[in-house]
C-alpha cells in the first residue's frame, strides 16, 4: 500500500504527505496499534522523502533495541554453531549489527568514506575473530588484530584510526541499547613503534612554496588551482575540494570564503566553520577555478553531490608534489606552513586559530561573533606582503 511512486512508507492525502509503516509481528505487543501513521506536514516530495527516511531509520533503531531486550532471539537458528553459543550467553548485537546501527544513526551529513571506513574496520575484525556479539570479544583478539596490522606494515596512526572506529561503534551501541560498558578495544598498546610512527609533519620551506606556486601559475589547471588555494589559505584539502561557487565572496573589498559543511563534505570540528580570507595566490586560484567551472562546484573533478573525493585528490596531488618538496612534506604541510607564516608576522594566537579553524580554548571564546572579516583579511594580507618581500623567515 505504501511502497508506491512516492517512495518507501509514503502516501499523499489532500496534497499533504504522510509517513506510514506497519509494526512487525514480533513487536506488536509493545505498541497500541498495528501501524504508525504520521503527517509529515509538507507538500514537497523531496522534503517528505528526507523526513520519511529519517523516521524509518529511527524506527529501525527502536525496533533493534526492543528485539535485544527479548529473552529469545529468532535469528539464532540461522547462525553457525559457535556463533549461536556466543549469542546464547550475550544479549548484545554482533559487531556487524552494531556497525549498521551506528552508521544508520551517524551517516547524515557525512561523506561516503564514513561508511566505507566503518565497513572496512569491522570486516578486518570479523575476518580474524568472527562476527560475534560486541561484548564477547577478548583482549587477546583485539591485540591479535593489532599484530596483524603491524605485520602488514601499517602505520601506527592508521592502526589507531581503525581501533577508534571500532571503539566508536561499540560505545555508541552500548549506550543506545543500555548495555554494560565494553572496554576490550580501548587503550590498545602499540609499543615503541607508536612513538616512532607518530612523526610530526613538516612545514614546507618558503622557497619551495614559491616554486610550487610559480609552477601552479604556469600549468594553470584545476589540480594546480586547488594546490595554490591551499598553499596560501591554510585550508584542509577536503575543505577546499568540497567548495561550491556560492561559498565564495569575490566581489568585495575583502574577498573571502564562507567555509561551512555540506551534505557531500562535513567539516572536522565546529571550529572549522569560518571565514577564510583570499589573498595572493589563493585569490588568483579561487578566481580561476570560479571562472573555469561549468557546474556549481568549484573543483568538479574532485567533488559532486554524492561525495567529496578528498582521498583521490590527496593521492594525485601528493604524487605531483613529492618530487618538488622535501621528504616528509605533503599537501597538508601547507597548513603547517601557514601557521608558521602567521607567527612570523606576529599574528595573535587566537586569530591564528580562527584563520586555520583550529580549536580555540577558554570559555570567553564562545562569546560574541568573533573577529570581523576585515581584521582577518588584514593579517592574511600581512602574510602575503611579507611573502612578497621575502621576509617571512
Amino acid at each position: 500500500m505504501w511502497e508506491n511512486k512516492f517512495g518507501p512508507h509514503l502516501y499523499r492525502k489532500r496534497g499533504i504527505y504522510y509517513f506510514a509503516r506497519r509494526i512487525p509481528e514480533d513487536l506488536k505487543g509493545h505498541y497500541k496499534r498495528d501501524k504508525i501513521v504520521l503527517s509529515l506536514r509538507t507538500k514537497s516530495l523531496k522534503a517528505a522523502r528526507t523526513r520519511a527516511s529519517t523516521l524509518a531509520g529511527k524506527l529501525d533503531q527502536d525496533w533493534l533495541a526492543l528485539r535485544w531486550k527479548n529473552e529469545s532471539d529468532p535469528f539464532n537458528r540461522f547462525l553457525l554453531d559457535h556463533t549461536v553459543e556466543a549469542k546464547l550467553s550475550s544479549s548484545a548485537p554482533t559487531m556487524t549489527e552494531a556497525k549498521e546501527l551506528y552508521v544508520r544513526a551517524k551517516r547524515e551529513g557525512r561523506s561516503i568514506t564514513f561508511q566505507q571506513a566503518a565497513d572496512r574496520a569491522v570486516r578486518e575484525l570479523a575476518s580474524l575473530s568472527g562476527d560475534k556479539p560486541i561484548d564477547t570479544y577478548t583482549r587477546t583478539e583485539a591485540n591479535a588484530l593489532r599484530d596483524m596490522f603491524l605485520k602488514r606494515g601499517l602505520r601506527p596512526s592508521s592502526i589507531k584510526r581503525t581501533f577508534n572506529i571500532i571503539r566508536a561503534i561499540v560505545n555508541f551501541t552500548t549506550r543506545e541499547l543500555g548495555l554494560d560498558e565494553v572496554r576490550t578495544f580501548s587503550a590498545i598498546y602499540l609499543g615503541d613503534r607508536e612513538a616512532e610512527g607518530e612523526k610530526k609533519r613538516k612545514a614546507i620551506p618558503i622557497d619551495v612554496i614559491r616554486s610550487v606556486q610559480a609552477e601552479c601559475r604556469t600549468l594553470n589547471d584545476e589540480a594546480r588551482w586547488l594546490i595554490a588555494l591551499i598553499s596560501n589559505s591554510g585550508m584542509r584539502l577536503s575543505e577546499a575540494a568540497g567548495l561550491v561557487k556560492s561559498d565564495l565572496v569575490l566581489d568585495s573589498d575583502h574577498p573571502h570564503i564562507v567555509l561551512k559543511p555540506h551534505s557531500w563534505r562535513s567539516l572536522k570540528t565546529s571550529s572549522s566553520s569560518r571565514i577564510v580570507p583570499l589573498v595572493g595566490e589563493a585569490l588568483w586560484a579561487a578566481k580561476r577555478a570560479y571562472e573555469a567551472s561549468t557546474s556549481e562546484f568549484l573543483f568538479p573533478k574532485y567533488c559532486d553531490h554524492d561525495q567529496c573525493k578528498a582521498n583521490s585528490a590527496s593521492a594525485a596531488l601528493n604524487k605531483w608534489l613529492r618530487p618538488r618538496a622535501p621528504k616528509g612534506c605533503v599537501i597538508h604541510s601547507f597548513r603547517h606552513s601557514i601557521r608558521d607564516r602567521l607567527r612570523a608576522v606576529e599574528c595573535p594566537p587566537d586569530i591564528i586559530d580562527r584563520l586555520g579553524g583550529w580549536t580555540v580554548g577558554g570559555v570567553g571564546e564562545s562569546y560574541g561573533n568573533g573577529y570581523p572579516n576585515e581584521v582577518l583579511h588584514r593579517w592574511m594580507t600581512a602574510v602575503a606582503s611579507a611573502f612578497a618581500a621575502n621576509v617571512c623567515f
